[in-house]
């Protein structure tokens, strides 16, 4: 099992010397991957309530997760560069993919690229998205996406999005395209990540829900001809380190060093790559 760590994007401590000190010392230590969020706004009096409690203070400073990625590939060689996530109905899926594209060349080949619907009505609306077509929109976007990224001249046509018969040759490093993963744990996530995607990016999800979850996503690509074995399972959740054990109830990936390495034993044995 590879660990990555997230990217400095968000909150005070956001800015180009944290964002290289971190890639750079991820890089050093052998880790895996550095990894993007993505918010675009702090509501003062938000439509939709965030999942995990009130909104995080840190959210009110953000970075744009592309360009951060792109300022920390310049200054790395070998670890992956993954988005968790881009809110996909938030762009136009062709000059999107010229970015992600860009991306995967100029790092050579080491994108990979988290995608969700997004779960804001606030940031929808600003980003001028309907935020109740979002998901079907995001079918259309993934199917575009990998229509640029496999065909040449490309020609698209969908209830949303058109390509006319055109030539983008700015093809990716890797072949087919960059890994998607698709974030979220709900029913149509399950499913996006299952048909759709090449693996599935929970996040915050208790380490003893992964194993059972990641079954039905697999049993769903089973279902429809899809090699389960194939599908990747990137899991995300936030830590905090303590000098004392916790209790039986506490977060996953909460506690001392000795229960926080138990949770990770318990993310690869429920195969968690």
């Amino acid at each position: 099992m590879r660990i990555g760590f997230v990217l400095p994007t968000m909150g005070p401590l956001a800015g180009p010397d944290a964002l290289t000190r971190v890639a750079q010392r991820v890089e050093a230590a052998g880790l895996d991957s550095v990894w993007v969020s993505e918010r675009s706004l702090w509501p003062v009096a938000p439509k939709t309530q965030y999942p995990f409690g009130p909104l995080p203070e840190q959210y009110k400073i953000s970075f744009d997760p592309l360009d951060a990625l792109t300022f920390v590939a310049g200054q790395t060689s070998r670890v992956r560069l993954g988005t968790s996530v881009l809110n996909l109905p938030w762009y136009n899926p062709l000059l999107l993919a010229r970015r992600l594209t860009s991306l995967d060349v100029l790092s050579h080949g080491r994108l990979t690229v988290g995608i969700g619907s997004g779960w804001s009505h606030d940031e929808h609306d600003t980003a001028g998205s309907d935020f109740h077509t979002r998901g079907r929109r995001s079918d259309e976007a993934i199917a575009l996406l990998k229509a640029v990224w496999t065909t040449d001249p490309v020609e698209f046509r969908s209830e949303s999005y058109m390509v006319p018969r055109s030539y983008i040759s700015l093809k990716s490093v890797q072949q087919p395209h960059p890994p998607l993963l698709w974030g979220g744990w709900g029913a149509a996530a399950k499913r996006r990540a299952a048909l759709l995607c090449d693996g599935w990016h929970p996040a915050g999800l208790p380490v003893v829900q992964l194993a059972p979850q990641f079954a039905e996503v697999r049993a769903i690509a089973a279902a429809a001809g899809r090699d389960p074995d194939a599908l990747a399972l990137v899991a995300r959740n936030g830590f905090d380190v303590s000098a004392a054990p916790l209790g039986a109830d506490r977060p996953s990936f909460c506690g001392t060093t000795e229960q926080i390495a138990g949770d990770l034993a318990t993310a690869e044995a429920a195969g968690v790559d």
